[in-house]
């Protein structure tokens, strides 16, 4: 005999917080606190409500796990900006769920890892979703079409921002920024440069220029727009998929 599924976080009816205790609101945001500057193994129940001055049995009052409260943060951040304008545009339109989705990341580091699996299924998140997917559609009207067209630019936006984020992390663990590791290992390059082994990466070394972060997720966004448009828009390929 199976075992019984618990209701959904989503579904669940939320109790009114007692006087002057905490409600939901006020733990998602103690759990997002934790998180932004800790990363998201540092978030457990107790600490959220020991942050907050509350015992854990309140805490569960209102969510009952981890999972759950895990959730609720997702979908909480998901909320943080309003939704782009409409439009019939759908190359402005996809570059601004690109744009937002990246914002969002570097803001919350932790989140990339929350949105690679199940779908996050909170009201924020869903309005996001249907947004998205409206200006999928614009380029593509089949459903299906459209989905993988928008799964290709979410694939990109959290490749770069996890290329952004590992940088990051370079500098914290190390203690040497960009610059100062460049020259630590300066020496090194130039030896293996001198040996005339490795021509492509001398240029790329001696010759190419460093973009700016915001400037390179702009180029690598042009370019998967691009080939959206080269496969799906009129001429496509795949633009009369039945």
């Amino acid at each position: 005999m199976t075992e019984p599924v618990p209701p959904s976080v989503w579904t669940r009816p939320r109790p009114e917080p007692r006087r002057r205790a905490p409600g939901v609101d006020q733990y998602v945001a103690a759990a997002l606190a934790v998180a932004d500057a800790e990363g998201l193994a540092a978030v457990s129940m107790r600490r959220v409500a020991g942050d907050l001055g509350s015992g854990t049995a309140s805490l569960y009052r209102y969510i009952t796990n981890r999972d759950e409260l895990v959730d609720l943060m997702v979908d909480a951040v998901q909320g943080e900006d309003p939704l782009p304008e409409p439009t019939e545009d759908w190359r402005a339109a996809l570059g601004a769920v690109a744009h937002a989705l990246r914002t969002t990341l570097l803001r919350h580091p932790w989140l990339a890892g929350e949105l690679t699996g199940r779908p996050a299924l909170g009201p924020n998140s869903l309005r996001r979703s249907e947004s998205a997917l409206r200006a999928a559609v614009a380029l593509a009207p089949d459903i299906t079409l459209a989905s993988q067209a928008l799964g290709a630019v979410h694939a990109y936006v959290l490749g770069s921002v996890a290329a952004q984020q590992a940088l990051r992390r370079a500098e914290q663990r190390t203690g040497l920024s960009e610059e100062e590791w460049q020259r630590s290992v300066g020496p090194y390059i130039r030896e293996v440069l001198a040996a005339g082994e490795h021509p492509m990466l001398a240029r790329r070394v001696l010759e190419a220029e460093e973009p700016d972060p915001d400037d390179e997720f702009a180029f690598g966004l042009d370019c998967v727009l691009d080939g959206l448009a080269a496969r799906l828009g009129p001429g496509g390929r795949t633009s009369d998929r039945a």
